[in-house]
């Protein structure tokens, strides 16, 4: 399975009953659990208190703590290698490709603009709807391809906002 640790780090890693490979060598460590969700590791002489801190298992992703420093970690197996090649991966399948206003109203602002890349969770407009603004915020990560409204247009329910690459 390929391991991903904080984004930048690639390991190839395969786990047998009793041994631990990483990059094709096979690690050489003492490993105690402490409790379901720690271990004691001693490796090459030093000891490392690892804590499992969060876990998603949709997306395979781990946070852990060793000795203090937290690290993301992604996990990918050969199956999600598979999906991936047949065009079929979770990334793919979850993609967003335009924002639809949730309900009638009038656009107050546009906070971003065509060609801009955008993260979950980033504002993406205000929208006024009853007498209350909404901001309308990006539901997944990427780049605005299209803006499809501008400040002080009304908007129907279901109308496409803006559109993404």
């Amino acid at each position: 399975m390929k391991v991903k640790v904080n984004e930048q780090h690639n390991f190839e890693v395969e786990i047998a009953e009793k041994a631990l490979k990483v990059n094709g060598l096979e690690l050489q460590m003492d490993a105690r659990d402490l409790s379901p969700t720690q271990k004691h590791v001693i490796y090459q002489n030093k000891s490392y208190n690892i804590e499992l801190v969060e876990r998603n298992e949709e997306g395979k992703a781990v946070v852990i703590k060793v000795n203090g420093t937290l690290y993301q970690v992604g996990i990918e197996d050969q199956y999600d290698e598979l999906l991936k090649k047949l065009g079929m991966d979770s990334s793919s399948a979850n993609k967003v490709l335009e924002i639809k206003a949730p309900m009638p109203g009038l656009v107050l602002n546009v906070i971003v603009e065509e060609g801009q890349e955008v993260n979950k969770g980033d504002s993406l407009l205000v929208l006024e709807a009853m007498k209350m603004e909404n901001i309308i915020k990006s539901p997944t990560g990427g780049i605005v391809k299209k803006i499809l409204i501008r400040k002080g247009d009304k908007v129907e329910k279901n109308e496409i906002l803006l559109q993404f690459a």
